[in-house]
């Protein structure tokens, strides 16, 4: 009974000891799940309405633009969406760069010296203080920025004539595909 007791003891005493740091890397139930690959962060969140639950499926990376401003760069899509090969995620440009165009449809090029993809951006109203752009979400662009994305080392972005960033790729191929697994759709014809 001794042993039983002192083992009870030792027991207690490790969780008192390491319990609230075990409790710190779980996430609470109702916190989204998130994972990192390479340079990219994933977030899964899921919202029960008690009639049906949907999941928002998010992937974003942080870079600076040649000035020094920071950015994001996200994709994003829900399961109440329309779900790949029929539409894919919306990609979503940040930057706290006040000096960029801000036109409503802008021409941009997305990709490297190899790969070149032009895309239409719309300027929205900023998102937590910083200006953001959205990528057209037509599903031949997205595919094809998608791929783009995974092919390069770095996403070279240029809106208009001005270029805007080098935006590193790396761990995009598993946080796509992570998106992917998590919000029940087929990734194989961007990241095989």
């Amino acid at each position: 009974m001794r042993n039983f007791c002192l083992a009870w003891l030792a027991a207690f005493g490790w969780l008192t000891v390491c319990g609230p740091v075990l409790a710190q890397t779980q996430p609470a139930p109702d916190m989204p799940a998130t994972s990192t690959f390479g340079r990219w962060t994933t977030m899964v969140d899921t919202l029960d309405t008690g009639q049906d639950a949907h999941k928002t499926c998010a992937a974003s990376t942080a870079f600076f633009d040649a000035g020094g401003n920071s950015g994001t760069l996200t994709l994003s899509i829900s399961t109440g969406d329309a779900l790949p090969p029929d539409a894919y995620p919306t990609v979503l440009i940040t930057i706290d760069n006040r000096t960029l165009p801000t036109d409503k449809k802008i021409a941009a090029v997305f990709g490297d010296p190899g790969v070149k993809v032009s895309a239409t951006v719309y300027a929205n109203d900023a998102v937590n203080g910083r200006p953001s752009w959205t990528i057209d979400n037509q599903a031949k662009t997205s595919l094809a920025l998608l791929r783009a994305m995974r092919k390069v080392i770095s996403l070279d972005v240029t809106f208009g004539k001005q270029t805007i960033a080098s935006i590193p790729m790396d761990g995009f191929t598993k946080a796509y595909r992570n998106l992917g697994a998590a919000c029940g759709f087929p990734t194989k014809d961007v990241a095989p």
